[in-house]
Protein backbone atom coordinates (compact mmCIF):
# COMPACT_ATOMS: atom_id res chain seq x y z
CA UNK A 1 0.00 0.00 0.00
CA UNK A 2 3.23 2.45 0.78
CA UNK A 3 4.47 1.71 -2.84
CA UNK A 4 1.56 2.78 -5.02
CA UNK A 5 1.75 6.11 -3.09
CA UNK A 6 5.36 5.95 -3.48
CA UNK A 7 4.67 5.68 -6.85
CA UNK A 8 2.26 8.88 -7.54
CA UNK A 9 3.22 11.23 -5.18
CA UNK A 10 2.23 14.54 -7.23
CA UNK A 11 -1.39 12.90 -7.83
CA UNK A 12 -1.99 13.81 -4.10
CA UNK A 13 -2.05 17.47 -4.07
CA UNK A 14 -1.55 19.85 -7.50
CA UNK A 15 -1.97 23.17 -6.09
CA UNK A 16 0.96 24.43 -9.45
CA UNK A 17 -0.87 28.48 -10.19
CA UNK A 18 -3.32 28.75 -7.58
CA UNK A 19 -1.23 31.65 -5.72
CA UNK A 20 -1.84 33.36 -9.47
CA UNK A 21 -5.52 32.54 -9.45
CA UNK A 22 -6.08 33.97 -5.74
CA UNK A 23 -4.66 36.77 -6.21
CA UNK A 24 -6.47 37.77 -8.97
CA UNK A 25 -9.99 37.24 -7.26
CA UNK A 26 -8.63 38.45 -4.18
CA UNK A 27 -7.55 41.73 -5.97
CA UNK A 28 -10.52 41.73 -8.16
CA UNK A 29 -12.97 41.72 -4.97
CA UNK A 30 -11.11 44.47 -3.05
CA UNK A 31 -11.10 46.98 -6.30
CA UNK A 32 -14.70 46.25 -5.96
CA UNK A 33 -15.14 47.31 -2.12
CA UNK A 34 -12.55 50.04 -2.19
CA UNK A 35 -14.28 51.73 -5.71
CA UNK A 36 -17.39 51.32 -3.54
CA UNK A 37 -16.29 53.14 -0.27
CA UNK A 38 -14.39 56.01 -2.70
CA UNK A 39 -18.20 56.47 -4.26
CA UNK A 40 -19.76 56.43 -0.65
CA UNK A 41 -17.12 59.10 0.57
CA UNK A 42 -17.80 61.13 -2.39
CA UNK A 43 -21.63 61.03 -2.49
CA UNK A 44 -21.18 62.03 1.57
CA UNK A 45 -19.14 65.23 0.01
CA UNK A 46 -21.68 65.98 -2.27
CA UNK A 47 -24.34 65.83 0.23
CA UNK A 48 -22.60 67.91 3.00
CA UNK A 49 -21.65 70.42 0.83
CA UNK A 50 -25.08 70.75 -0.30
CA UNK A 51 -26.55 70.62 3.40
CA UNK A 52 -23.92 73.81 4.49
CA UNK A 53 -24.79 75.46 1.78
CA UNK A 54 -28.73 75.44 2.26
CA UNK A 55 -28.16 76.34 5.69
CA UNK A 56 -26.26 79.44 4.89
CA UNK A 57 -28.47 80.12 2.18
CA UNK A 58 -31.40 79.82 4.79
CA UNK A 59 -29.73 81.93 7.32
CA UNK A 60 -29.47 84.62 4.38
CA UNK A 61 -33.07 84.31 3.41
CA UNK A 62 -34.51 84.68 6.17
CA UNK A 63 -32.70 88.10 7.38
CA UNK A 64 -34.89 90.98 8.15
CA UNK A 65 -33.81 93.17 4.94
CA UNK A 66 -33.82 90.12 2.69
CA UNK A 67 -36.17 87.57 1.10
CA UNK A 68 -36.20 84.01 0.82
CA UNK A 69 -35.03 84.34 -3.31
CA UNK A 70 -31.77 86.12 -2.14
CA UNK A 71 -31.21 82.72 0.24
CA UNK A 72 -31.70 80.00 -2.62
CA UNK A 73 -29.36 82.25 -5.04
CA UNK A 74 -26.86 82.54 -2.37
CA UNK A 75 -26.73 79.15 -1.34
CA UNK A 76 -26.74 78.08 -5.23
CA UNK A 77 -23.67 79.98 -5.76
CA UNK A 78 -22.01 78.10 -3.01
CA UNK A 79 -22.77 75.04 -3.88
CA UNK A 80 -21.37 75.80 -7.22
CA UNK A 81 -18.04 77.00 -6.11
CA UNK A 82 -17.65 73.72 -4.07
CA UNK A 83 -18.33 71.42 -6.53
CA UNK A 84 -16.69 72.85 -9.26
CA UNK A 85 -19.84 74.40 -11.14
CA UNK A 86 -21.83 71.18 -11.53
CA UNK A 87 -25.45 72.16 -11.95
CA UNK A 88 -27.32 73.19 -8.82
CA UNK A 89 -31.14 73.64 -8.58
CA UNK A 90 -32.07 75.76 -5.33
CA UNK A 91 -35.64 76.93 -4.16
CA UNK A 92 -36.81 78.59 -1.40
CA UNK A 93 -39.69 78.98 0.19
CA UNK A 94 -41.70 80.97 2.68
CA UNK A 95 -43.63 78.66 5.27
CA UNK A 96 -46.08 79.85 7.88
CA UNK A 97 -45.44 78.34 11.59
CA UNK A 98 -46.86 78.96 14.53
CA UNK A 99 -47.02 82.99 14.91
CA UNK A 100 -44.08 83.72 12.10
CA UNK A 101 -42.78 81.67 8.93
CA UNK A 102 -39.80 79.71 8.17
CA UNK A 103 -37.43 80.26 5.14
CA UNK A 104 -37.08 76.60 3.51
CA UNK A 105 -33.94 76.58 1.16
CA UNK A 106 -34.01 73.25 -0.82
CA UNK A 107 -30.68 72.23 -3.00
CA UNK A 108 -30.71 69.39 -5.74
CA UNK A 109 -27.62 68.07 -7.57
CA UNK A 110 -26.79 65.26 -9.48
CA UNK A 111 -24.40 62.32 -7.50
CA UNK A 112 -21.15 61.53 -9.49
CA UNK A 113 -20.05 58.85 -10.49
CA UNK A 114 -16.66 58.45 -9.13
CA UNK A 115 -16.28 61.94 -10.13
CA UNK A 116 -17.16 61.78 -13.96
CA UNK A 117 -20.82 61.67 -14.25
CA UNK A 118 -24.10 62.17 -12.19
CA UNK A 119 -26.18 58.68 -11.78
CA UNK A 120 -29.19 60.34 -10.08
CA UNK A 121 -29.81 63.49 -7.87
CA UNK A 122 -29.46 64.13 -4.45
CA UNK A 123 -31.04 67.04 -2.52
CA UNK A 124 -30.72 68.99 1.19
CA UNK A 125 -32.67 71.08 2.69
CA UNK A 126 -32.61 73.46 5.64
CA UNK A 127 -34.96 75.70 7.32
CA UNK A 128 -34.45 79.31 9.83
CA UNK A 129 -36.60 81.55 11.34
CA UNK A 130 -37.78 84.64 9.48
CA UNK A 131 -36.59 87.71 11.20
CA UNK A 132 -38.68 90.32 8.95
CA UNK A 133 -41.68 91.67 10.02
CA UNK A 134 -44.83 91.42 7.99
Amino acid sequence: MSSTARLHPSRAVDDTGSAVTEFVLVGALLVFVACGLFQLALTLHVRNILVSSASEGAHIGALADRDPADGAARAEQLARAALGNVSVDASATLVPQGDGHVVVVRLEAPVPVLGLWGVGTISASAHAIDESDD
